[in-house]
């Protein structure tokens, strides 16, 4: 144990439970948050759910179908981007000796054993294995929710408001769900350019996580999209 936290200097071993600590930190307050100030993923599931239950008015649902596949486009893009950059991270990881010496001709790079480089390297593989897997399930998410939307009766058989509130609720929560997940997938792609500010310095890296943070944190609370999505309510 102790070889091991002498893998990183202590500055670098404090930046990153910073990082960690910011963004497990930072999911659990916007979740919380999102329930007193409207967040941009609590408005627009709102109007998810406003979307399935206009669903239930519509004899032909060709057109909720074509929105539930365009959705689903975004999880299954960044999934394959995901594959994409893991592979190339790993193979950074099977050249480490020439990746090393190429940091090490940046004049504003920190200098770093093979062994640091690899373990920041691993760090990022993490992280993009994380968005993988969300990014996936948002898209199973997804499908689960068009199948709900194929599910729901035609609008004659429906006769009662209570029967479409049950069924909007249902498949809005679904879809809500899948979009979670996939904010999950996208806050990790922010994340990860903080990372890139390790190779810099710890000092780097602290400041970009914060900055990440912050950023996240207008874009989900403080946007402009946000504002318009409101402008009726």
């Amino acid at each position: 144990m102790p070889s091991f936290l002498t893998l990183l200097p202590a500055a670098d071993w404090a930046a990153l439970l910073l990082f960690f600590a910011a963004w497990t930190g930072y999911a659990h307050w916007a979740r919380r948050r999102s329930l007193t100030q409207p967040s941009l993923l609590a408005t627009t599931n709102r109007w998810r759910r406003e979307w399935m239950l206009q669903s239930t008015w519509r004899d032909n649902r060709i057109v909720d179908a074509a929105v539930t596949q365009s959705l689903s486009a975004s999880p299954a893009f960044f999934a394959s981007t995901s594959i994409l950059i893991i592979g190339a991270l790993l193979a950074v990881l099977a050249s480490t000796d020439r990746a090393t010496k190429l940091m090490l001709e940046l004049p504003f790079a920190a200098r770093t054993t093979p062994l640091m480089f690899d373990f920041k390297v691993a760090v990022l593989v993490a992280i993009f294995v994380f968005a993988f897997f969300r990014f996936t399930w948002s898209l199973r998410q997804y499908s689960f929710g068009a199948i709900l939307v194929g599910a729901t009766p035609d609008t004659k058989r429906l006769e009662d408001d209570q029967t479409r509130q049950r069924l909007a609720d249902r498949a809005g929560a679904v879809m809500g769900m899948a979009a979670e997940t996939f904010n999950d997938g996208l806050r990790a792609y922010y994340l990860s350019f903080a990372v890139l500010a390790w190779f810099v310095s710890p000092w780097a890296f602290m400041a970009a996580t914060a900055a990440v943070v912050l950023v996240l944190y207008r874009r989900e609370f403080h946007s402009d999209v946000l504002g318009a999505l409101r402008m009726d309510q």
